[in-house]
């Protein structure tokens, strides 16, 4: 772990030799939400290959550009695509952009997915307010190994993983905007292939809502460092065992895209209000 600070210690040097500002606010973009960062003013955008020790996006729909700048009146961080476990890289790399927005000094971290819904009552596309998430299918914790006390406790607690305040605010500001939301429990899955029809079924037998393959591993780093959490999920297609169709990253990326401006509205006025 004393590794990972340093290596997050030099991206930040080189960050800095290139960017002043210090974002209190931190986002993730997912697979086909990459359109708020068109919304970020005074932007300076940073390539991850410029960045030392930062992956770089395998998916296609990852830009893989770490953007600064304005949202509103405040002061972003912007990942615009992220790392996934199933593209070959540990859990520690997945997440080690966390660690150097940390260092950076972001206090809060938005972050979106792309998501399967469980919950009959859901339809795709739409929102879905994230309240708690079930990781016990991570493969590989991003905590495991030798803890560094710089970053947070070696047993961290999850207790309001996704913050309450942050829950409610979110909810309150899609109520005045009219934009329909639903709320629930984002399951963890490695991937990079979809889920059976039994296990569909099984996910949802454990309480979960939507599921998905990235967001849990950031949020467990992010609440280490004792950041506050909002999720966000757009479901793109639903997961339903006795009513499954075949689906398509196309077809993923289709739904994103009719729920995106949904998303950056909301997501900008939740900024606008932190």
């Amino acid at each position: 772990m004393g590794e990972i600070l340093e290596k997050a210690k030099e991206a930040v040097k080189a960050i800095r030799k290139e960017v002043k500002t210090k974002p209190k606010i931190g986002i993730i973009l997912g697979t086909g939400l990459g359109k708020l960062a068109e919304r970020i003013k005074n932007k300076k955008v940073i390539s991850y290959k410029d960045i030392p020790h930062f992956p770089v996006s395998t998916v296609e729909t990852h830009a893989g550009r770490l953007i600064f700048g304005k949202l509103g009146k405040k002061d972003v961080v912007a990942m615009q695509g992220r790392f996934h476990y199933y593209e070959g890289y540990s859990m520690r790399e997945v997440t080690f952009p966390v660690r150097v927005m940390k260092l950076l000094g972001v206090k809060t971290l938005l972050v979106s997915n792309a998501a399967g819904g469980l919950n009959p009552q859901f339809t795709a596309p739409s929102l879905m307010i994230i309240t708690d998430h079930i990781g016990l299918f991570m493969p590989e914790n991003p905590l495991r190994g030798e803890n560094e006390d710089e970053f947070g406790p070696r047993f961290p607690d999850m207790y309001n993983c996704y913050d309450k305040d942050l829950v409610n605010l979110a909810l309150e500001i899609a109520l005045k905007e009219k934009i329909k939301v639903e709320r629930g429990v984002y399951v963890y899955v490695p991937g990079p292939n979809l889920e059976t029809a039994a296990e569909y079924r099984m996910l949802r037998i454990l309480g979960a809502d939507a599921v998905g393959m990235s967001t849990v591993p950031e949020v467990v780093v992010a609440r280490h460092m004792g950041i506050k959490v909002l999720g966000i999920s757009v479901i793109t297609d639903m997961g339903l065992p006795d009513a499954l169709e075949p689906l398509s990253l196309e077809k993923v990326i289709t739904n994103a895209g009719k729920a995106e401006p949904l998303l950056t509205k909301l997501m900008e006025k939740i900024v606008e209000r932190l």
